[in-house]
């Protein structure tokens, strides 16, 4: 999976990270149990602290989106496809928000 990170965003980079994991999940780039790169091989490819990446994983198993195993690494969890319907829906509703009140 390729990560479009930018460093003039406006968005901290962990943001960055875990929005482009999300959608690859989203997307099913990532499918359940897929393994995502190590953090330290994850932040050597973006050029950024091995610290950035770990919040970002650690927001995303906090979620629910990854699940970390000691010594093995982490994997896209196992979710539950209505969960993930809603959030879909959720983010939806959210833009539609957005643009009415831009109107």
């Amino acid at each position: 999976m390729n990560f479009i990170i930018s460093n003039s965003s406006q968005e901290p980079i962990y943001e960055q990270i875990k929005k482009e994991i999300k959608k690859g999940i989203q997307t099913n780039e990532l499918k359940e149990s897929n393994m995502l790169p190590s953090i330290r091989a994850l932040a050597k490819d973006l050029k950024v602290s091995i610290l950035t990446v770990k919040k970002a994983y650690d927001e995303l198993e906090q979620e629910g989106y990854l699940k970390t195993v000691q010594g093995k690494g982490s994997f896209v969890a196992i979710r539950n496809k209505e969960l993930i319907k809603e959030e879909q829906i959720k983010k939806i509703e959210e833009l539609l928000e957005e643009v009415i009140r831009n109107c």
